[in-house]
């Protein structure tokens, strides 16, 4: 039976072409704001491209943080793209401006440090042992990046055994940033899978395959 998937529209994103690329997976996709919907569905896609407070806005403007929360709070997937994964973090930082995210993950998204910026292209991803977003997948593919601002230091500590650990991938454009982060049912990517041709379709296959 196939998967039922909200790419959720709260004014960010490339939502159409989300929406295709999810569909490949065999997914039934709607694009919405419904709160409702957006907490019935079996995963929920967060796409967003611009600036990190505007995301914000718009995110709050619908209820955005609040379906997030309770989706994972209830083991629910979620799953960030581009800015989508950034507003997962605990704070932004553009031209000196500091605005708070959603808050599931410790760390501050910043201005990359790198020598062209935006960093737009084609990178390779280095992934840690195990992981699920990335199972079937060669170490050489490469995923496409569009993007001024990222996550340069992973802030989450584990301090209980128990507690399974993040699975966080990384990339280096001038210096190395947060690519991916699995983490239960919150997963996140900073490339756009919908833009990576068959990786980004495989990606996503996998994804909807845990929903």
């Amino acid at each position: 039976m196939a998967k039922n998937v909200v790419v959720f529209d709260y004014g960010s994103g490339n939502l159409r072409s989300a929406q295709r690329a999810v569909e490949r997976t065999g997914a039934n996709v709607t694009v919405t704001s419904d709160f409702k919907t957006a907490m019935d569905a079996d995963g929920l896609l967060v796409p967003g491209v611009g600036a990190f407070e505007a995301c914000m806005r718009g995110l709050k403007a619908v209820r955005g943080e609040q379906i997030i929360g309770r989706r994972l709070a209830g083991g629910r997937p979620v799953m960030g793209i581009c800015v989508g994964m950034q507003i997962l973090f605990e704070r932004g930082v553009e031209h000196g401006v500091e605005t708070p995210g959603c808050d599931e993950w410790p760390g501050t998204v910043g201005p990359l440090d790198a020598p062209v910026v935006p960093h737009m292209g084609w990178n390779t991803v280095d992934v840690p042992e195990g992981s699920r977003m990335f199972a079937g997948l060669d170490a050489d593919t490469r995923f496409y990046f569009v993007h001024s601002y990222g996550v340069r230091e992973w802030e989450l500590r584990i301090t209980n055994e128990n507690i399974r650990a993040p699975k966080v991938s990384w990339t280096t454009h001038g210096h190395p940033f947060v690519a991916a982060v699995e983490n239960g049912p919150l997963w996140a990517t900073q490339f756009h899978p919908e833009k990576s041709g068959d990786a980004g379709a495989a990606l996503l296959t996998n994804w909807v395959n845990t929903l």
